[in-house]
């Protein structure tokens, strides 16, 4: 118990003596509890993984072969990539296609996000409006990417319509929900200024939350434009999208021509090292 809780101790009855002490021990017994919860949890999941282990190797696995056979093919894919049956032109055009995948999506998410964002943002909106979008933008987000465009997939098949569309729908829940937390910093004082002068919600909007908040909401629209590069790489395969995804899933599970494979992960990285560098200097120039 600290030092203050005694002095004050010595200037209270005796039934409030005690409550000082009492409350730290109380807080001690729910702090042993949550972490004892947390071992049980991770020891329960530890001694999962080890019995379900053994069920997943086949009758016959030889590991000592199995990571010789790994190693070989990181040693071709990374030390001897080639371009295969393709060419240059062929890889760029596909990873083109999903740049362009990745910037169609984030652009028409970030469009549609700020409406509903601003229908979500609790300083804005009546309560019960922003309950509604922020619960229905949940559901949409908690269900992955991808499982969005095998849904659409369904209906239009496979192809670049169902991604276009499963990037788009989980772009639209992300960005409603960082554009209206960005729109919920806004000082309450300065919108309640605003209204009492007489200004009309589109003042609001484009004379104090858009400049208030554009630093962040480009910073957020970057960074989803980063997720959706990847997704557009993931549904490339998973979904006949196209694009770059779509010539990795060909060259390493239908030619298994690793060498290729090897090729377009490095045409990967490369732009990923561009994105890093251009998301470097936006962070460098909206912090100045």
């Amino acid at each position: 118990m600290r030092k203050i809780d005694v002095l004050e101790n010595q200037n209270l009855p005796g039934d409030f003596k005690a409550r000082p002490k009492t409350i730290s021990i109380l807080k001690i017994k729910l702090q042993d509890h949550q972490r004892l919860s947390i071992y049980l949890i991770l020891g329960s999941l530890f001694l999962t993984t080890v019995l379900a282990l053994p069920t997943l190797i086949p009758a016959k696995f030889n590991l000592a072969s199995a990571l010789a056979g790994f190693f070989d093919n990181l040693k071709i894919m990374f030390l001897q990539p080639n371009l295969g049956d393709d060419t240059f032109q062929a890889l760029l055009k596909g990873l083109g296609q999903s740049i362009a995948l990745a910037v169609l999506t984030t652009i028409i998410g970030a469009i549609l996000a700020f409406g509903f964002g601003l229908m979500a943002a609790r300083n804005l909106a009546p309560v019960w409006l922003s309950t509604i979008v922020q619960s229905v933008m949940a559901f949409i987000r908690a269900i992955p990417t991808i499982i969005w465009v095998l849904i659409y997939s369904i209906t239009l098949g496979l192809g670049p319509n169902a991604a276009v569309l499963g990037l788009t729908f989980h772009s639209v829940a992300y960005l409603t929900k960082v554009y209206a937390d960005s729109f919920e910093d806004i000082a309450p004082e300065v919108l309640n200024a605003l209204r009492a002068t007489g200004a009309g919600f589109l003042a609001l909007v484009f004379q104090v939350l858009v400049p208030s908040s554009m630093k962040r909401l480009l910073s957020w629209t970057f960074i989803r434009f980063e997720i959706n590069f990847a997704d557009a790489v993931a549904v490339g395969a998973a979904a006949g999208a196209g694009g770059i995804g779509y010539q990795l899933f060909m060259a390493s599970n239908i030619y298994f021509n690793f060498h290729e494979v090897g090729t377009l992960v490095y045409l990967v990285l490369a732009f990923a090292l561009v994105l890093e560098f251009v998301s470097y200097q936006m962070r460098t120039r909206l912090m100045k």
